[in-house]
């Protein structure tokens, strides 16, 4: 059985998304990520991803999750992010972690093309299978 269509971003949103993956600094590698989040407050945050020269760099869900908390948000409603082409541009298990930290069970993981076609969309636990969060540091030790 296959997955039912997703639904088109709405234009404006689309555009963003393009245009903050097309702001995206990755001399290196040469593959520009943009991610655009909404907030539970109905806030759009965006990032892009920043290398540097020593290979280290900022991820785009990392940055467009830093704006979240910046503005003093915590919650992730949805979450879109864009790579350079058709094939999927899933989060790695950094941001995958990340978003975690500020998703609800009902946000929402889309992944995008390059045009900016959703391609696949994801809820948390089929993202990060069994993750642990901040509920699990509640736990009582079993260290004497």
């Amino acid at each position: 059985m296959t997955e039912p269509a997703l639904a088109p971003l709405p234009e404006k949103l689309r555009q963003q998304l393009i245009a903050v993956r097309d702001n995206a600094y990755a001399p290196y590698s040469r593959h520009p990520v943009g991610a655009l989040l909404v907030s539970e407050g109905d806030v759009i945050h965006t990032g892009c991803n920043v290398e540097s020269a020593n290979y280290k760099g900022l991820c785009a869900e990392a940055g467009a999750i830093a704006s979240l908390v910046a503005s003093g948000e915590r919650r992730i409603r949805a979450i879109y992010i864009i790579g350079p082409g058709e094939a999927l541009c899933t989060p790695c298990g950094d941001c995958r972690q990340r978003i975690r930290e500020f998703a609800t069970p009902g946000t929402e993981i889309v992944v995008v093309d390059g045009d900016g076609r959703p391609l696949k969309r994801y809820d948390m636990e089929a993202l990060l299978p069994d993750s642990f969060g901040p509920e699990n540091l509640d736990q009582p030790s079993s260290m004497a």
